[in-house]
């Protein structure tokens, strides 16, 4: 290496730097709250960590090593102690602010991580310019908690930039929306009514399940979920539960579904084991003005009509019986195609009768002398 020459020597000596300058240093030294950077000048430069980033949170001896190159802004020449103040965050925010102003421009979609739930929405930062995510503009369904959102990365649009007023502001909830939408078309271009799928459980309430498709949610009524009676849905549903259904109806959006297959009807086999003349016993599921229905089984549910509870007459069929009796009674009528089985427990009664009409005549006749004996 050639020696410098006494004119290069005093060249640099000389070197002078000025507030607002952008100039390259290299790191000598980091401590927890500052770093110390040689800008090739007789005095250090210093850079706080408060001006290294807007992250409160960053550990400066992990983020920045000696020996590193860094761009700083001179902020102070000197800053009273004879050390040349410096900034690196607002280099990166000059920066990110032109970013922004070309995603503003373009509609581009921008992703960042969630750094701080403020009051009315979220904060995150794109290179050290924080953007604000108003609550009405997180999520295209209602939010109550937003906490969830700390830390995780978001993708997002600018929907204002005015860097004069520090005024950055994104949209989350078009972005879904619009995913939506896509997911939404291209799932009704894959369907048809009798497909059988695979959902998960999104929300359960007191009339079915709402059950994500994968782009589309679909309704599965409590009259749907099973051949058997459920009384209620949330009994036998939860939130995140991986459901097998089959597609029922589609009415444009909107797409019915069920869980009663066919091969699993139990009314298949009814005619197998039941038949007129039976005596079954079940439990009162239901009761109307006109009767009560029976069920025998989970899906099989017979009619207990109010003429045929007793012999007396009765006016309502809650008078003499409550959901959840076992009863007994005898199959009077059964119709396969139509799923229908008549029950009656006044037949039954005539039986007893019968049979104690004739148990004295039986025994007269064991007590009556024989012929031959007179």
């Amino acid at each position: 290496m050639s020696e410098q020459t006494f004119e290069q020597m005093l060249e640099e000596s000389l070197k002078t730097i000025h507030t607002g300058e952008v100039v390259e240093g290299t790191v000598i030294d980091v401590k927890d709250d500052l770093v110390i950077l040689d800008l090739g000048v007789k005095s250090e430069g210093i850079l706080p960590k408060n001006e290294y980033s807007n992250d409160p949170t960053v550990d400066l001896r992990s983020a920045v090593k000696v020996g590193d190159k860094m761009e700083v802004k001179i902020l102070k020449v000197n800053d009273g102690e004879g050390q040349v103040a410096v900034t690196h965050k607002r280099i990166v925010a000059d920066r990110g602010s032109k970013k922004l102003e070309e995603a503003f421009n373009n509609g581009e979609v921008l992703t960042a991580k969630v750094a701080q739930v403020v009051k009315g929405g979220l904060s995150v930062v794109v290179d050290d310019v924080r953007i604000f995510i108003p609550a009405s503009l997180v999520s295209d369904v209602y939010e109550k908690d937003f906490e969830k959102y700390k830390d995780q990365e978001i993708s997002f649009k600018m929907i204002e930039y005015d860097p004069k007023k520090r005024r950055y502001v994104g949209d989350r909830k078009s972005l879904l929306v619009s995913e939506k939408e896509t997911a939404m078309k291209d799932l009704l271009e894959r369907i048809k009514e009798g497909d059988v799928v695979e959902g998960k459980v999104k929300n359960v309430t007191d009339f079915g399940a709402f059950v994500d498709l994968g782009g589309i949610d679909g309704l599965l009524h409590i009259s749907e979920m099973s051949w058997g009676r459920i009384e209620n849905p949330k009994k036998v549903f939860s939130v995140g539960d991986v459901v097998k259904v089959k597609i029922k109806e589609i009415n444009g959006t909107k797409i019915a579904l069920t869980a009663k297959f066919e091969d699993e009807n139990p009314w298949k086999l009814a005619a197998e084991k039941y038949s007129i003349g039976d005596v079954v016993t079940g439990k009162i599921a239901r009761m109307t003005e006109f009767g009560a229905f029976v069920e025998l089984e989970p899906g099989v549910d017979a009619l207990l009509h109010v003429s045929q509870i007793s012999k007396d007459h009765i006016v309502k069929p809650a008078d003499v019986l409550s959901k959840g009796q076992e009863v007994t009674a005898k199959i009077v009528d059964f119709n396969v195609e139509n799923q229908k089985i008549s029950l009656s427990v006044k037949e039954l009664l005539k039986d007893d009768d019968a049979d104690d009409a004739e148990a004295p005549a039986e025994e007269a006749a064991e007590e009556a002398p024989k012929a031959d004996e007179e």
